[in-house]
């Protein structure tokens, strides 16, 4: 097996046996990088030099016996929503084009700490908004499964690069389900950390009360490893928690033994439906066997609230992105576009946010100026926040009687580039069932539950946890990727990039 198609934690294992180096890792990377991103625009900026510069660097502290952390030297690519110093950082958007960033956000500088090198920055939909990656200003991402479907979104770089073995571990973000809802399509895991136990100091902010960063990997035991390096207090952001993000790995290693008995799994019945595509539903009804086989009791549950999320979401998250974009306003870095004659510093701002923003973002903006708009406020945006108080209340509920919250991460399977472009709700609808995760602080994974039997696409089933309480998720997903592991023979991965090159 190449290197490249081997997990992050047995690279890990590698580079301590002495079996490869961190520069021959990262090279291989690189490698197929440069051979496979042309045709899946996974990334936007490629630092080979710096990677291989850290690699090196890797490489000597090894060699004295100096290894900074267990993933040292298994290098890693970050969405680009995320500043990292010396290396472009766009979030997707034309109007932060060329801006190179002085600092490094706090996951980065932890990654760096710990001597992981950066391969680069992956495409995103542009400041994350979108449920597809078709939104990105520098052009759709392709899913390695099928180069004429989707991503998922907004996270569709980081979950390609991993599908396709460009990098073993990703950074991604989900302020609605950007990380689980791209896993699902690409075949990968992604994880939601539990809202403010993993710092978003340097995260350009789309949200700031939905905004997560997490990991993006292969298997379940990958993201506890990078969970656990990322995670922790951080003075920098003030919504971060103080509580420590241990005990990951040990739960993904426990849950990879295949015993849950004692866990008690509830179904959500709101997240069941006519919405939901008999494929994806197929899917998920065998891993519900799969988790009763293993010893865990599944009931079903009700949260009566989760019917309103969707409308809550989108009147909370426009509200909160049209403040903050109002900073991009041309004056201190980035997109500047001067009009003709003599242009006053407002006709500048106008003209430059009308040329730097894409038509997705301009949408967002002009429905949260409206929902925070005098007169309409209590109306909109103050009964939005009502109801996300409502689905708290729901979760809380629900888990006094069940350890973890199961449904599919996502209605349908990945669809063709430019299908629901013509309509927005269409697009919207396909983060029904992570939403609620990001609107309570709760959180949530997806792992791969299967392809379908109408297209051979990748389907995702979705794990939720009560906050801070992240480590259930890790032995539930675990146990249930290596049944079904055991029962596909191999994990499930992208054909034409599972081949030996």
């Amino acid at each position: 097996m190449s290197w490249i198609h081997r997990t992050a934690a047995e690279q890990a294992a590698a580079l301590a046996a002495g079996e490869v180096t961190s520069v021959e890792l990262t090279q291989a990377h690189l490698d197929q990088i440069a051979a496979t991103n042309d045709d899946l625009n996974s990334y936007l900026h490629v630092d080979a030099a710096g990677a291989l510069a850290q690699a090196a660097a890797s490489d000597a502290r090894r060699l004295k016996g100096e290894p900074l952390h267990e993933l040292d030297g298994v290098p890693i690519a970050i969405k680009d929503v995320l500043a990292t110093h010396g290396l472009p950082t766009t979030a997707g958007s034309k109007i932060l084009e060329g801006w190179v960033p002085p600092y490094d956000g706090t996951v980065v500088a932890r990654i760096k700490a710990a001597g992981l090198p950066i391969l680069g920055k992956t495409n995103m939909d542009e400041f994350a908004m979108g449920s597809s990656n078709e939104n990105s200003a520098y052009g759709p991402v392709k899913n390695p499964w099928d180069h004429t479907c989707i991503p998922g979104g907004s996270g569709g770089g980081s979950a390609a690069a991993v599908a396709a073995f460009q990098a073993p571990l990703a950074i991604g973000s989900d302020t609605g389900g950007s990380i689980r809802q791209p896993g699902a399509m690409t075949g990968t895991v992604g994880v939601k950390p539990t809202y403010g136990s993993v710092s978003r100091y340097g995260v350009i902010a789309l949200a700031n009360s939905l905004d997560q960063l997490g990991p993006v990997t292969r298997t379940v035991l990958d993201s506890a490893l990078l969970h656990e390096l990322i995670g922790g207090h951080d003075p920098k952001d003030s919504t971060s928690v103080t509580t420590p993000v241990v005990g990951l790995v040990e739960a993904a290693r426990q849950g990879a033994a295949g015993d849950l008995s004692g866990v008690r799994v509830g179904i959500v019945k709101e997240l069941q439906g006519d919405a939901w595509s008999a494929p994806v539903v197929e899917r998920f009804n065998e891993s519900i066997e799969i988790l009763k086989g293993l010893g865990a009791e599944v009931v079903e549950v009700s949260l009566p609230n989760f019917v309103h999320a969707m409308a809550a979401y989108y009147l909370i998250l426009p509200a909160e992105c049209s403040s903050n974009l109002a900073k991009f306003d041309a004056m201190r870095y980035g997109l500047r576009v001067t009009p003709e004659g003599d242009p006053s510093a407002e006709d500048v701002m106008r003209a430059s946010r009308d040329a730097g923003f894409g038509d997705e973002v301009k949408r967002r903006i002009l429905i949260g100026t409206y929902a925070l708009s005098s007169g309409y406020y209590d109306a909109y945006y103050g009964q939005a926040q009502k109801i996300r108080t409502l689905i708290i209340e729901d979760f809380k509920k629900a888990f006094e009687s069940v350890d973890v919250l199961v449904s599919p991460t996502a209605p349908t399977t990945a669809w063709s580039i430019g299908e629901k472009a013509d309509d927005p709700l269409a697009n919207y609808l396909q983060d029904l069932a992570t939403i609620p995760a990001n609107l309570a602080g709760v959180p949530g994974i997806s792992i791969p539950s299967g392809l379908s039997a109408d297209d051979g696409l990748p389907t995702g089933i979705q794990f939720l946890a009560p906050v801070l309480e992240d480590a259930r998720l890790y032995r539930v997903g675990a146990a249930l990727e290596a049944a079904l592991t055991k029962q596909w023979g191999a994990p499930i991965t992208a054909p034409a990039y599972a081949k030996e090159a």
